[in-house]
């Protein structure tokens, strides 16, 4: 075989696992939302996706009277997987059951080009997962940011009152990723955010 015959094999072999690489790294969000459905983990759930924006009407949870008995700390937490400054504007608030509330989250992409990503949400305790209710996110979507660029996104949520009475603390987290492919607009914040001291 000849030098030039093994160059050109290998070069379409590199190729061939450049492109599978990228392949991969495309549907790594869909399958990990896929992986953390089938497992009940780390998972957005139905009714996080029927919010404005998406098509379909945001739905409250059944019982939406507030619980004023009952006060729940929800700690906020962010991590990055890129080169992202990424960071919720306080570590926790004070809510009642069945109360709107919002906490804003900082984003800022330190890079030298424009790159787009997406954050996947996690709930602990496990349990708390499908009382936490958004009723809008910014984890809802891809967006993109520009070189430089620093943005401020809302996280709307209410607690389902019909929770777990031995629920005293839930702890909210992201993981922002960096992905490729079309990124619509960013969103805008409808609702006001919960002011210190009003919660409690």
């Amino acid at each position: 075989m000849s030098l030039r015959r093994a160059n050109l094999q290998m070069v379409t072999k590199l190729l061939v696992i450049t492109l599978g690489m990228f392949a991969f790294g495309y549907a790594l969000i869909p399958i990990y939302k896929h992986v953390c459905e089938a497992l009940g983990i780390n998972i957005l759930t139905i009714s996080e996706r029927q919010v404005p924006g998406n098509g379909v009407v945001g739905k409250m949870p059944a019982n939406t009277q507030v619980d004023t008995s009952r006060t729940i700390t929800v700690e906020f937490d962010a991590n990055a997987r890129g080169p992202w400054d990424f960071k919720p504007e306080r570590v926790s608030m004070q809510v009642h059951p069945g109360e709107l509330a919002t906490v804003m989250y900082e984003f800022q992409n330190v890079q030298n080009r424009a790159m787009a990503a997406q954050a996947i949400p996690s709930y602990a305790p496990r349990q708390a997962a499908p009382h936490f209710v958004k009723m809008e996110c910014f984890c809802f979507n891809q967006y993109e940011l520009m070189p430089g660029e620093k943005k401020q996104w809302p996280v709307a949520f209410v607690i389902d009152p019909r929770i777990p009475k031995d629920v005293t603390t839930i702890t909210l987290s992201y993981t922002f990723f960096e992905v490729g492919g079309r990124v619509p607009a960013a969103p805008v914040a409808s609702v006001q955010p919960v002011k210190e001291g009003q919660a409690s």
